[in-house]
């Protein structure tokens, strides 16, 4: 998400190192602010909020595949995410993502 491709932010996150990632995800806290940063750089390269929910959708699925949640809160996204049944679902779920990381940018 933090360059005016969205489809560019599922291969921003698979070359993070494992160190990085792993701080990161370790803490809800950590990742929301993460996602925050992310969301404020797109949204100053002027991507729309359909473009921010898609760099979030991208991401969640790289997270679904990849990554094992590390807690509580992520381990619930990680769940909801797999119930998701459809792309209208996993993108009004990404939308509220985005939301999620802009009240941390608040």
């Amino acid at each position: 998400m933090s360059s005016e491709d969205p489809k560019k932010a599922d291969k921003e996150v698979q070359a993070m190192d494992q160190e990085n990632k792993d701080e990161i995800l370790q803490h809800f806290s950590t990742f929301k602010d993460y996602l925050g940063d992310q969301v404020r750089k797109g949204e100053k390269l002027n991507l729309s909020e359909k473009g921010l929910a898609q760099g979030a959708k991208r991401v969640s699925d790289y997270l679904n595949k990849h990554e094992e949640p590390r807690n509580r809160e992520e381990k619930v996204l990680h769940e909801l995410w797999q119930e998701t049944e459809n792309d209208k679902e996993k993108d009004t779920f990404a939308r509220l993502l985005v939301r999620l990381a802009q009240q941390t940018n608040d």
